[in-house]
């Protein structure tokens, strides 16, 4: 399966080259974004995608569903991820939520408190994302410092 899918990456490869020499248009042409060539290769962006989001999708179940342990993990690792939501909506306040409503009032976009909430928790899962990110990849190395 791994040749076969580096053998479809490189034939993919090897025609978005020859796509992107031949077929794209010239720099100063005001209708470049309206060419095939650049249509083609919008496409062959989304297909590769595609198939990588439902590949990766598809090998971490069956790993999850082959490895002992995997689901319970895998459903521990939701679990964590459902609290961290949950904390990240408490954490975004109302009331800046409501005072980016007053500021926007009277203009063309009309947010509504709700969503100014949303993005607010999602803004806060996104760095309490990173930092653990961060810890996990720093972790490692404090603790052989701290073992030898």
């Amino acid at each position: 399966m791994q040749k076969i899918l580096k053998i479809v990456l490189i034939v993919v490869g090897v025609i978005a080259a020859i796509m992107s020499f031949f077929m794209m248009p010239a720099k100063d042409d005001p209708e470049a974004i309206n060419s095939i060539g650049i249509n083609i290769m919008f496409l062959l962006t989304w297909v590769l995608l595609i198939a990588a989001a439902v590949l990766a999708i598809f090998f971490g179940l069956k790993k999850m569903m082959t490895t002992p342990g995997g689901l319970k993990k895998a459903l521990f690792a939701l679990g964590a991820l459902v609290v961290l939501f949950i904390i990240g909506y408490a954490l975004s306040s109302g009331d800046e939520a409501n005072a980016v409503v007053n500021a926007f009032e009277g203009k063309e976009i009309q947010p509504t408190a709700s969503t100014v909430k949303t993005i607010g928790m999602l803004l806060n899962v996104f760095f309490a994302m990173t930092v653990v990110a961060v810890l996990l990849m720093v972790w490692p190395g404090v603790k052989r410092l701290i073992g030898k």
